[in-house]
């Protein structure tokens, strides 16, 4: 398990005053990203080594909104990881009131730049093991 906090910009927010829906998927991916740095595997560095991983699918349901200058504090899980494909699970919540404000998920691969799936254990043991890892730790969470 993985925890990203992110406070709320004015203009990420709406008209209505609050955080514009299409923000939460900026937002899995921002923590996305910063869960791979603390993991050890950078994306640049990845990509750096010809691994890609594109989104496959991503969904998020939204439970109470958050307003200007709210922190959001997002834990995210490895839900699945076969070695070329992983689901991602995250839950959000503000900070300041602990209300849950977004659930959802997202569905990657591991590609070549040319976009063929690749598979980890075989092209990138070392790093295999890390997603594995946290794979299994995440599940026992």
């Amino acid at each position: 398990m993985f925890t990203f906090e992110r406070k709320a910009n004015y203009y990420e927010t709406d008209q209505m005053g609050i955080v514009h829906h299409s923000n939460y998927i900026r937002w899995f991916e921002e923590a996305r990203l910063e869960m791979l740095r603390a993991m050890g595997l950078p994306y640049k560095k990845m990509e750096d080594n010809g691994i890609l991983i594109p989104v496959l699918d991503v969904s998020c349901s939204y439970k109470h909104p958050i307003r200007f200058d709210e922190t959001l504090v997002l834990t995210l899980r490895i839900q699945n990881y076969n070695g070329v494909r992983f689901e991602m699970a995250y839950e959000g919540h503000s900070k300041e009131t602990g209300l849950l404000s977004c659930t959802g998920t997202s569905q990657h691969c591991f590609t070549t730049p040319a976009l063929k799936p690749i598979r980890m254990q075989k092209h990138f043991p070392a790093w295999h093991e890390v997603f594995l890892q946290a794979a299994e730790q995440d599940k026992a969470e």
